[in-house]
């Protein structure tokens, strides 16, 4: 059975956004000084994009580009494949949006020229937005095509012709076993989160939406991680391609992380005590399942939170509702499951809470890549739990250094219900250190 397109749950009508310009003229000062080099001459003029393109730019309030757009936009504009390592929050979706607008610019016609996979509808939604605002000046037009909704305007939108078409696998699948949309003349191809694809299973769609492509194409690959499977399926689609990478493939180095070991029944009166400490609650917070996001916001809710679950058993309506409130700042604190993570696209978060661990050091980056984005920063706190060791050790190993283990008073030292099991250091051994006790082995943990 194919496997169809799931929602992460972000914004479902990105077009529709608009960018504080005092936020991002405060982000082109921190962007000047990147690698310690302070650059008063970068910005989006440099690209030589059409006037009504760069006049977009302005009209959204980019002033000074990223480095994955610096690095990424002239070898795209050169028709070159680019192998992007990057992570959320960089802001890879116009390093290739803006040059597929300036190809699509110089020849307008009304068949499809290029198309965007991405894993989930919401994600597929942020970049139709971003086209639609970058390209509000041009004859370009796009769709986006997923599951879940009503195949009726999709079909109307392709039968009055498209150039662009952002999708999702399976029901991109169902319009071609249909006969209803033709890739033969696709001149671009852009592959978003390539290993969420592999997560969700789409890697067989994936390569039999490539049967229905020019072997004669551009092809744009973007992935946060590099497991072996999608480096396999990256050296089968790319010729010769240009790698560009920002950073380490490891979680953003603008989020602080802690760890507070507790058990399972003081998980709810530990998050209360934290989210009091903050003092402005911009938080997103993670469960591991739909049933446990919708009753942990129900919690929070009943003790005075403005508070919305995400999760995907709502309806689009009310994922939207949800989205759109904690953006406009009417909800403080969205509980989310992880499938969310990629999609999710939302400014200033101050804090991710891991309410749930996550089920590997990747999700973990994910996960946290929702705060202390593009310049900012953002803190990251994790509820760990002894079954929870093996991933801790993971995450530690992925950053690079022990997460700093912290507790608050009332909880952890004083519960002696509970035993945890935690790493210490990767590379150091293990122990299993009751609560009771660690108040004489505080140093070791």
């Amino acid at each position: 059975m194919r496997r169809r397109c799931y929602t992460s749950n972000s914004h479902a009508n990105s077009g529709s956004r608009r960018i504080d310009t005092s936020i991002c003229h405060h982000r082109a000062e921190i962007a000047t000084w990147l690698n310690g080099v302070k650059e008063h001459s970068l910005n989006f003029e440099q690209f030589s994009l059409d006037p009504r393109i760069t006049d977009a730019i302005k009209a959204v309030g980019y002033v000074i580009p990223t480095p994955i757009q610096r690095q990424a936009i002239p070898i795209v504009l050169q028709g070159r494949d680019v192998m992007g390592l990057a992570q959320t929050g960089t802001g890879k979706t116009a390093a290739f949006v803006l040059p597929i607008l300036q190809r699509l610019i110089q020849v307008p016609s009304r068949h499809v020229r290029a198309l965007i996979l991405a894993p989930t509808r919401e994600l597929a939604e942020q970049i139709h937005g971003m086209i639609t605002d970058l390209g509000r000046n041009g004859p370009a037009r796009s769709v986006t095509i997923y599951g879940g909704v009503s195949k009726r305007s999709q079909l109307g939108a392709l039968r009055r012709g498209v150039e662009i078409v952002v999708a999702c696998p399976g029901r991109l699948l169902d319009h071609i076993d249909d006969g209803l949309i033709d890739l033969s003349r696709t001149e671009v191809l852009v592959v978003d989160e390539a290993d969420r694809m592999c997560d969700m299973g789409f890697l067989p769609d994936i390569r039999r939406i490539l049967l229905y492509l020019p072997p004669r194409r551009q092809t744009l690959f973007f992935s946060a991680t590099m497991p072996a499977e999608i480096r396999s399926l990256a050296n089968s689609i790319l010729n010769n391609p240009v790698p560009v990478q920002v950073g380490n493939l490891t979680p953003t180095a603008s989020v602080s992380h802690c760890l507070y070991p507790t058990s399972d029944t003081l998980k709810p009166r530990l998050l209360l005590a934290l989210l009091q400490q903050i003092a402005h609650p911009r938080v997103l917070i993670f469960t591991r399942t739909k049933i446990r996001a919708s009753n942990l916001a129900a919690s929070l809710e009943k003790n005075g939170y403005r508070v919305s679950a995400l999760q995907g058993d709502m309806e689009q309506r009310r994922r939207d509702e949800a989205m759109n409130g904690f953006r406009a700042g009417h909800y403080d604190i969205l509980v989310a499951t992880d499938i969310a993570a990629r999609g999710i696209d939302v400014s200033r978060i101050s804090h991710v809470i891991n309410y749930d661990m996550p089920d590997t050091a990747d999700a973990y980056t994910h996960r946290i890549g929702r705060t202390g984005r593009v310049n900012e920063t953002g803190e990251a706190f994790t509820l760990a739990v002894g079954s929870d060791e093996i991933v801790v050790h993971e995450i530690e190993k992925a950053l690079g250094a022990r997460i700093e283990r912290r507790w608050l008073p009332g909880f952890g030292h004083e519960d002696r219900t509970a035993a945890i099991r935690l790493p210490v250091q990767p590379g150091r051994r293990h122990f299993q250190l009751s609560l009771a006790g660690r108040r004489r082995r505080m140093r070791g943990f």
